[in-house]
C-alpha cells in the first residue's frame, strides 16, 4: 500500500505555466495553516516524496522550486523546508504541457475573437486533462512501495482516478475553524473531523 496526501492548493490563471514561463502567480491558499498542519503530521521524512502542481521533470527540479521560493512562494518555501527534513522533491509534470499551457495564456491575454476563445478554452481542458495523465503517471511510477506522496495541486485537477488501485489517497485540509486539524480519512470513508476532507 501507497499514501498520498493530496494538498489542495490555489491555481490561479497562469501558474500552471509559471515554472516555464518565469511567470509567478500566488492564490489564496492557507500556508500557515498548511505548514501547521503537515508539522502535526510528524512523517518519517525520509520516506515522503514531494510532488507539486506545475514542477516539470527537468533534473533540475530544486533549482526551480528554490528560485520560486526566492519570488516570494510560501508553497515554495515549505517544499525546501521538507526537503531540509530529508523528504525527496519529484519533478511532477511534463514541460512540453505546461510551456503549451503558457502560450495558450498568453494567446489569451492577447486578446482573441470569440471563436478564438471557444477553441482557447477547449484546448485548456485538453492540456489539463492531459497533464493530470501525465502527473498520475509520474507518481505511479515513482511513489514506492509502504511511502507516503505530498501532493500540492489544484482543485481543478483530477488525477485520483488515473492513479494505481494500490495507492491510498488523503485530501489534507487545514481547519479554517480551530486551526488543529488532526487525521485524515481515505479517500472513499467519509471524514471524522475537520482537519481532512476526503478526496473526490
Amino acid at each position: 500500500m501507497r499514501t498520498l496526501i493530496w494538498i489542495p492548493i490555489a491555481s490561479p490563471e497562469g501558474n500552471a505555466a509559471s515554472s516555464v514561463g518565469g511567470e509567478h502567480a500566488f492564490g489564496e491558499t492557507d500556508w500557515p495553516g498548511i505548514r501547521k498542519t503537515v508539522a502535526e503530521l510528524e512523517l518519517p521524512y525520509t520516506n515522503v516524496h514531494l510532488y507539486q502542481d506545475a514542477l516539470p521533470c527537468c533534473e533540475k527540479e530544486y533549482e526551480v522550486v528554490r528560485r520560486i521560493a526566492e519570488s516570494g512562494s510560501d508553497n515554495h518555501e515549505l517544499l525546501l523546508k521538507l526537503v531540509d527534513e530529508g523528504a525527496r522533491l519529484v519533478g511532477t509534470e511534463d514541460a512540453s504541457l505546461l510551456l503549451h499551457e503558457y502560450r495558450l495564456l498568453q494567446d489569451v491575454l492577447g486578446g482573441q475573437r470569440q471563436d478564438d476563445d471557444d477553441r482557447n478554452a477547449n484546448r485548456k481542458q485538453e492540456l489539463l486533462v492531459e497533464r493530470d495523465r501525465f502527473i498520475a503517471a509520474r507518481i505511479n511510477a515513482t511513489l514506492p512501495t509502504a511511502e507516503i506522496g505530498l501532493l500540492f495541486l489544484g482543485g481543478n485537477h483530477c488525477v485520483e482516478p488515473l492513479l494505481d488501485a494500490d495507492i491510498l489517497v488523503t485530501r489534507l485540509v487545514p481547519s479554517v475553524r480551530n486551526r488543529r486539524p488532526t487525521a485524515g480519512q481515505p479517500v472513499h470513508r467519509q471524514p471524522t473531523n475537520a482537519g481532512f476532507v476526503p478526496a473526490r
